[in-house]
């Protein structure tokens, strides 16, 4: 497995719920943890709830300094950020979590993206980054709850690097009860994208934090 030990973490958007909670995480779990938002202020106190020593900045400085850097905003501004920090983020593996969803009166739903998936859609912005998809359906309810010690969850990993996505399945393990597990090419994170929708059906029909695990590996 590869060492991710002293592996500074960029969180684009983490001043949300899933952001939050895998920054909160990655804090407790050693790593210095940069939260990263359009609103430097915003971004500290977001830092100062979670503590463990993350620090909050303006979302281009976070890009800038962090090692590797998790994307986790709302899909509608995906395109966007990324496009204003592709200088950034050149060089790095960066990990878009990004579900397209929309929600009606018949619950979530998956959103058709031009790419195929939020993923390839950053692959396609940031042609000198390295991306990698993960951490899609990881509960950010759980990911808060102190009471929550080890996390039942296996996270699937998706990329063409070989090793950012082991780097990725590593930093995944830092998080105590996760397994990261390769899930195959980039071009097939849409129905991992996807599949967050029917988590959500099971969430609100069991009142559950559902997630997933690979049996017999």
């Amino acid at each position: 497995m590869t060492d991710v030990n002293g592996l500074s973490i960029g969180i684009l958007g983490g001043t949300g719920d899933q952001g939050k909670g895998l920054a909160r995480r990655f804090a407790l779990a050693g790593h210095r943890v940069l939260i990263g938002s359009r609103s430097a202020q915003r971004a500290q106190e977001a830092a100062d709830s979670i503590g463990a020593g993350a620090t909050g900045d303006e979302n281009a400085a976070v890009a800038s300094q962090a090692d590797l850097v998790i994307v986790a905003v709302p899909y509608e501004g995906h395109k966007a950020l990324l496009e204003s920090l592709r200088a950034e983020l050149a060089g790095k593996i960066v990990v878009d979590c990004v579900n397209p969803l929309g929600f009606d009166k018949q619950g979530a739903y998956a959103l058709p993206v031009e790419e195929g998936s939020a993923a390839q859609q950053a692959a396609a912005v940031l042609t000198e980054s390295r991306v990698v998809a993960a951490f899609h359906h990881v509960s950010a309810v759980v990911l808060m709850d102190p009471s929550v010690e080890k996390v039942d969850l296996d996270v699937l990993v998706l990329g063409d690097d070989r090793e950012a996505t082991g780097t990725v399945q590593a930093l995944a393990e830092a998080i105590p009860g996760v397994r990261g597990v390769y899930g195959g090419r980039l071009r097939n994170a849409h129905q991992v994208e996807a599949l967050t929708a029917n988590i959500i059906s099971v969430n609100r029909r069991y009142k559950a934090h559902a997630g997933l695990r690979i049996t017999d590996i």
